[in-house]
């Protein structure tokens, strides 16, 4: 079987320029952060469609000028409603928007999980959604005199997502409390770069969770990137919870140009490595262990 393992910044040199990203992951939640901080350190990778249920992932590119267009929706750190960084680039008008309705969305996923054009759904009917959408079409049942929205299917390049365990050859496996649709990314997407906590053998997977916890197949996996804390400053329970100190930090810094810069410099212009060591110094420095 192949061994579909590569280095982080291997396995976004394939990403190029006007590409669609989804991006896995709820809010602040089990996000692919290793990925996306490898993406910003790819000065040549920008006009980028992203497609998210969005969090600090969205934040981070937004920050860097990497997001054209933006189909989301919601973008939220959790436990503070608001990453400042998206806000800021919407109230400056820096990004195209396409936004929906939760179950909406999910259902272009699911669209284009199953190959399809578009799946009908009640939700947004009589809501500013169609509106703010003029996209969305309205289709009518062929069985009844109901009415849907045709949600279309989301068109995905490739998909990120971040798991607790994988095997080399792409079988994945979440532990935690929710998947957050991130099979549907996966299903979705033409390819898909899956980080994961720890690369096990594929006769392990189920030494710590039960059948109904490996989420994907391996045939929906293009590459595997082995990066502990991947998912670091967001939630990978039960590996390890959201670092809120430090969410509060890059959301502090990210309210202020100056402040910004610095924690740019700090955080994000180095290698993975060099991102844990410095936010091992942020802890000491507090006193935290």
């Amino acid at each position: 079987m192949t061994d579909k393992r590569m280095s982080i910044d291997d396995a976004v040199a394939g990403l190029e320029s006007g590409m669609t990203i989804g991006i896995g992951g709820w809010g602040s939640r089990r996000k692919p952060m290793a990925l996306v901080r490898a993406m910003l350190r790819r000065d040549d990778l920008t006009d980028l469609t992203v497609v998210t249920l969005g969090g600090p992932d969205v934040g981070l590119l937004a920050a860097a000028g990497r997001i054209r267009r933006l189909v989301y929706g919601f973008v939220s750190l959790d436990s503070i409603p608001l990453d400042p960084n998206f806000t800021q680039a919407r109230e400056r008008g820096e990004l195209e928007v396409e936004e929906y309705d939760e179950g909406m969305f999910v259902t272009g996923l699911r669209a284009a999980s199953a190959r399809l054009d578009f799946l009908p759904i009640r939700a947004g009917l009589g809501s500013d959604v169609p509106a703010a959408n003029p996209r969305l079409k309205t289709v009518r049942s062929p069985y009844s005199d109901a009415e849907y929205i045709a949600m279309p299917a989301f068109d995905i390049d490739v998909a990120l997502v971040h798991v607790n365990r994988a095997d080399a050859r792409g079988n994945a496996q979440y532990l935690g409390p929710d998947p957050y649709f991130d099979d549907l990314f996966a299903m979705a997407a033409k390819r898909t770069i899956v980080s994961t906590e720890k690369v096990v053998p594929t006769s392990e997977l189920l030494a710590e969770g039960s059948m109904q916890t490996l989420l994907f197949s391996r045939m929906f996996t293009s590459t595997v990137v082995e990066a502990p804390r991947g998912a670091h400053f967001t939630t990978c329970a039960p590996d390890y919870e959201r670092d809120e100190a430090f969410q509060r930090h890059y959301a502090t810094a990210a309210k202020d140009p100056a402040a910004w810069a610095e924690f740019e410099h700090t955080f994000l212009q180095t290698d993975e490595a060099g991102y844990h060591a410095a936010v091992a110094r942020f802890h000491a420095d507090r006193g935290e262990s």
